[in-house]
């Protein structure tokens, strides 16, 4: 219970910095909204539009940065975001609770894949090592994943979506279609199979190196010769003393891996146009939308911070050396 507790105030503490720094770090960002605005019209606009825009989106009167920054806390606390002033008048928390579940939905389910694909094959390629296909697991895995989200996503683009027609080029459904039909799921699915492959080619690589790093390092512990010397069968040594202590590591990143997937994956919702919290994220900094973008921010570090809270927890049941205090 004391280690929980550690962690528990260190999750505080650094959920406060970091909402701190979510509010000082678009301040340091050249512009304003309005002056996005203005640039935007060709310095068109008149004054009086120009300290209209002011009022509405709030950039009058605001007194020092020391009160922004009181201000911007006690929002926060009561689950006020602000209005979004790149898609005025609408609440931040309308468009985040918009975009989340498709960032969660295609993000989520993909990560968990490429964790459960990646680590599947390095455990086969370290356990299985000197055979052919094992051997050559590591450098195509090398290969898949030094390769950048964006060149996989436009190659599949152009196979799958402009060659041969079968996947549509970007979005997340066709129009006009009732929610929760046989259509609807259709499309669904059809529209993220691109995005969820972009993410599972390219991330699946990064686990399986990681995993089978892992099992090698096991693999060279003395008591496997000792299990080995007991008679144990290889099945149980694998399952029991190899899989269980290589997973350890994996575990840990991949708590963080699951933090960040309510960030979405900018590049490849970018570049398949799919509305979730990372295209998002990237239409705000490039409209200098204060809001959405520290709505955003908060959301993602929050996400990151209670993943590894979850991740400290679970350690507790999974390893005693953590539980007696002997490994924190």
């Amino acid at each position: 219970m004391p280690y929980l507790l550690r962690k528990f105030g260190l999750l505080l503490f650094t959920l406060w910095v970091a909402a701190t720094l979510n509010f000082i770090l678009p301040r340091l960002v050249p512009g304003d909204p309005v002056g996005a605005m203005m640039a935007r019209y060709q310095g068109q606009l008149s004054p009086d539009a120009v300290e209209a825009l002011k009022i509405a989106y709030g950039l009058n009167n605001q007194g020092s940065a020391l009160q922004e920054y009181f201000a911007y806390l006690g929002r926060l606390l009561q689950g006020n975001f602000g209005v979004s002033t790149s898609q005025f008048p609408t609440p931040v928390t309308q468009i985040i609770g918009q975009a989340a579940p498709w960032t969660i939905g295609l993000i989520g389910i993909t990560t968990v894949l490429s964790f459960l694909i990646g680590s599947a094959f390095g455990l086969y390629s370290a356990w299985r090592r000197g055979g052919r296909v094992a051997d050559a697991l590591p450098p195509l895995a090398l290969f898949l994943n030094s390769m950048p989200y964006f060149w996989v996503a436009l190659v599949l683009i152009y196979t799958f979506a402009l060659k041969r027609n079968v996947f549509p080029v970007g979005g997340n459904l066709d129009p006009f279609l009732e929610p929760g039909t046989a259509q609807w799921w259709s499309s669904l699915i059809r529209h993220a199979i691109l995005p969820a492959l972009t993410i599972i080619i390219t991330a699946a690589g990064g686990w399986l190196i990681t995993m089978r790093n892992n099992v090698m390092g096991v693999m060279a512990e003395d008591y496997l010769a000792f299990a080995r010397a007991k008679g144990l069968s290889e099945r149980r040594i694998l399952n029991r003393y190899v899989l269980r202590n290589a997973l350890l590591p994996s575990f840990t990143a991949f708590g963080m891996a699951l933090g960040f997937v309510v960030g979405g994956s900018i590049l490849v919702e970018t570049v398949f146009s799919y509305p979730g919290l990372g295209l998002y994220l990237y239409n705000a900094v490039t409209a200098l939308d204060y809001p959405l973008m520290q709505a955003i921010f908060l959301f993602i570090a929050i996400a990151v911070l209670v993943a590894n809270f979850l991740v400290d927890a679970f350690y507790v049941v999974l390893d005693p050396r953590v539980r007696d205090g002997k490994g924190s």
